[in-house]
């Protein structure tokens, strides 16, 4: 049985929001990836789910931040993507990886899983260098390799309170 690691974090305002997107920014570069991933030599996915104004963009503005993009993260619902060059940030633990670009995407607007493949996709999933960053998933899901984390967004009661669980499977 494949075992899997939920985190939970709860935050009450977007720059909360964008701290817990910073702090796992940083804490990757730190800590690079587990022994058991490191050898792995595609990209750091992350696929962000969740309604309409719970919290993604704002997760991925911090987070974008966090690995030391110097380009401001506006939302690519239009564009469909935006590249961040990132400053050769090397990932920690030993695990001898440099990361390059990150890429944040939105499928939202696609009308076919397929269209993704226009886009480039797969070519970025052969980079070892990227990270990856889309939300609304549900549309690349065949496209995502193993060892993507699912982060899932849910507005909460107040106004400004938002559920994040992040789900990583080996």
């Amino acid at each position: 049985m494949v075992s899997q690691k939920t985190e939970t974090y709860q935050t009450f305002s977007s720059e909360e929001t964008k701290r817990v997107g910073f702090d796992i920014a940083r804490s990757l570069v730190r800590g690079g990836r587990t022994r058991r991933n490191a050898a792995r030599r595609g990209p750091i996915v992350l696929a962000l789910q969740g309604d309409l104004g719970s919290g993604k963009t704002t997760f991925a503005q911090g987070f974008l931040r966090g690995l030391g993009s110097r380009k401001r993260a506006t939302s690519p619902t239009f564009v469909l993507m935006r590249r961040h060059r990132l400053t050769g940030t090397r990932l920690g633990a030993g695990c001898g990886k440099t990361l390059t670009d990150a890429f944040h995407i939105d499928a939202y607007r696609l009308k076919k899983p397929g269209h993704l493949t226009a886009l480039g996709l797969d070519a970025l999933l052969r980079g070892p260098g990227n990270v990856i960053v889309i939300e609304w998933p549900e549309q690349a899901r065949r496209f995502l390799p193993k060892g993507t984390v699912w982060l899932t967004f849910t507005h909460g009661r107040k106004e400004n309170e938002r559920t994040i669980t992040i789900t990583r499977r080996p």
